[in-house]
């Protein structure tokens, strides 16, 4: 599935601000990270995520939320920036990696649903996420770039700037932004404390001695700021620092078709408190510093013959946390993970093909807090996947079974009580299968689910110290779409996400389920300009697990249903100038995320009562292509 701009008119030169639309599989999305699109433009990954079907969000404040893939929160899911992995260091994953991440900085999003992948990483059971700069091909002198800047209500201000300067021989890319908000209003007009402070810059030296070879060197670093209304402390630091080295060849012999060798490092440093961002007694303050430092490597291998293609290689990483207590730097855990892996593609007949892998992890855990201890485990994945592709009707369908082991993450092994062997591994089993039509008019697609997992992680909120325990679990749910051309101009799309989850140990629903979301669309695609409509209707959700959910969110109740209607414009000027805005929320909706977090006491907040989502909001961006 690829969720891309298309103008509906032979004539339109702007691109279309657009939910998502499949172009190639239901189960794999690729999607501009610069594209426009609806609620106004992201400040993080997070917000990227939230406007793809079958992904929520667990809403931190006004930025910094946590993603949520068909209901599989954390680890579950796997994210990486050009190929390597960044993780936060706060207990509580108050700066989650995605907080880390301007969609702005790279060029594509790529997501591959379920477990059906083994190239990247340790097997996800939600999903693998792949935020991706593209290494630069140019044949001539060139420099180039754009330019994007975006007002809205509530102080909302960003700049961003993209450019390449390049030749035959090489190229230097540089890439950096800013983006800040005040606290925002909710539906009835009440200030909901969620201002942010970011900036960020990221540099690629890339050297190109021939056609088929590539050396990448890539430096970045962002900070910012944020304040909770959720929290106890809000972020006072969100300090980053990375550094890659790509190697690449290509078409080495007509068997071996490319090897590539990544390696990365990534820093993260971060500050709470209850004092810079909020008013405090001064005999009230409190303040921690931690950060976590990983370092990666990948080595792949792509072979082709007689229509069969193997990825196969190795990955590894090492993760430290460390606290600052007493103006002093103390190590508390230690991750490591190192993997071989291999994927297989084969031709099965004259419309199908057969996707296979298998992987096979060593993972390690130690924690430094009081005496040293570790566990290690080693973790088999592998999954099976046939899709065809119909030769006379414009149709494709799939179906894949794939088996994963997670281990327990640092919020599962260090934000509770415990021994760190008393969590075990999940294990989960899932069944994704799917299809897609893509006719003259209609474009129609479907994508689903059975799973499940035994040991599933859950943290329950009422036991002491927010213990994790193990459950097992059933899982099953479905994103489906179509868009339907009523005429040369007008465009009517759809999207539907559903996710139901069920502790079987308990005889309980899983907690922390998204509700039945849905999407509708129309549009209008002139010459130069376009418009549309966007509403979404969600359902309630009455299917809770009390007091439990994951590190970050918990239920704390049924939850209603509501719809909110947004409207947007696009307007190239130029070819190289282009227009837009928009008005989210437009009826100046007063609703809830079932998906939320619990207003602090600091701010007012009665217990129990979740944090409302933004009233109404008016954006405007301009675009400039050099």
């Amino acid at each position: 599935m690829v969720a891309v701009a298309l103008p509906i008119s032979a004539n339109a030169t702007s691109e279309v601000i657009t939910i998502s639309a499949p172009l190639t599989s239901p189960l794999t999305t690729v999607t501009s990270t610069k594209a426009p699109r609806q609620p106004v433009p992201a400040s993080d990954g997070s917000d990227l995520l939230k406007s793809i079907p079958g992904f929520a969000q667990i809403r931190n404040g006004g930025s910094n939320g946590d993603p949520v893939l068909r209901g599989m929160f954390g680890s579950r899911l796997t994210v990486l920036t050009n190929g390597g992995a960044i993780y936060g260091g706060c207990g509580g994953r108050m700066d989650a990696p995605t907080s880390y991440i301007s969609p702005a900085s790279f060029d594509l999003l790529t997501l591959i649903k379920g477990p059906q992948t083994v190239i990247w990483g340790p097997m996800a059971p939600a999903g693998t996420l792949l935020f991706e700069s593209k290494p630069e091909s140019v044949s001539q002198p060139t420099f180039s770039g754009e330019i994007n800047a975006l007002a809205g209500s509530f102080g909302r201000q960003d700049q961003n700037i993209d450019t390449t300067l390049g030749n035959e021989s090489g190229y230097l890319k540089l890439a950096a932004g800013k983006s800040r908000a005040n606290d925002y209003r909710d539906g009835r007009g009440n200030r909901v404390p969620s201002r942010w402070d970011k900036w960020n810059a990221d540099v690629s030296l890339g050297i190109t001695p021939d056609n088929d070879s590539l050396v990448e060197l890539s430096l970045g670093s962002s900070d910012g700021e944020a304040r909770y209304g959720g929290r106890a402390m809000d972020g006072a630091q969100f300090l980053r620092k990375s550094a890659g080295l790509l190697l690449e060849r290509r078409n080495i012999n007509a068997t071996l078709t490319k090897v590539s060798w990544r390696n990365y490092y990534n820093h993260a440093d971060h500050i709470m408190d209850n004092y810079s961002l909020r008013p405090t007694a001064d005999d009230r303050r409190m303040a921690s510093r931690v950060d976590r430092t990983t370092y990666g490597t990948r080595l792949a291998s792509t072979w082709q013959w007689q229509g069969n293609q193997l990825i196969t290689g190795v990955d590894a990483q090492s993760s430290t946390h460390r606290k600052n207590g007493m103006m002093q730097w103390q190590k508390n855990a230690t991750l490591s993970q190192a993997g071989l892996f291999a994927e297989l593609t084969t031709e099965a007949g004259m419309s199908g093909k057969i996707i296979s892998g298998a992987r096979v992890d060593r993972v390690q855990a130690t924690d430094f807090r009081t005496t040293t201890t570790s566990r290690t485990a080693i973790l088999p994945g592998a999954f099976t996947r046939y899709e065809v592709t119909d030769a006379k009707w414009p149709l494709m369908a799939y179906v894949g079974l794939g088996y994963t082991e997670r281990t327990p993450d640092y919020w599962e092994l260090f934000s509770s009580a415990g021994d760190i062997h008393r969590i075990r591994s999940e294990k989960t089993t899932q069944l994704d299968f799917g299809t897609q039509y893509k006719g003259e008019k209609l474009d129609a697609w479907f994508a689903g689910y059975l799973g499940q997992i035994k040991d599933f992680i859950v943290f329950d909120y009422a036991s002491p110290a927010k213990m994790t325990r193990n459950v097992n679990a059933q899982i099953m749910g479905a994103e489906l779409g179509s868009a339907y051309l009523l005429s040369e101009r007008w465009k009517l799309e759809t999207t539907l996400a559903w996710a139901w989850g069920r502790n079987r140990s308990d005889g309980q629903p899983l907690p922390q389920m998204p509700p039945l979301d849905s999407r509708l669309t129309l549009s209008y695609a002139g010459n130069d300009w376009n418009t549309r409509l966007l509403w979404r209707l969600v359902s309630a959700q009455p299917r809770v697990a009390n007091q439990q959910g994951n590190v970050t969110g918990k239920d704390m109740g049924p939850s209603a249903g509501f719809g909110v209607l947004s409207w947007n414009i696009d307007y190239a000027i130029t070819p190289a100038l282009r227009l837009s805005g928009g008005i989210d929320n437009l009826f100046n909706k007063d609703y809830v995320e079932h998906l939320n977090m619990a207003g602090n006491k600091d701010f007012g907040f009665p217990a129990q009562t979740q944090l409302r989502d933004p009233g109404r909001n008016f954006w405007a961006a301009v675009q400039m292509k050099f």
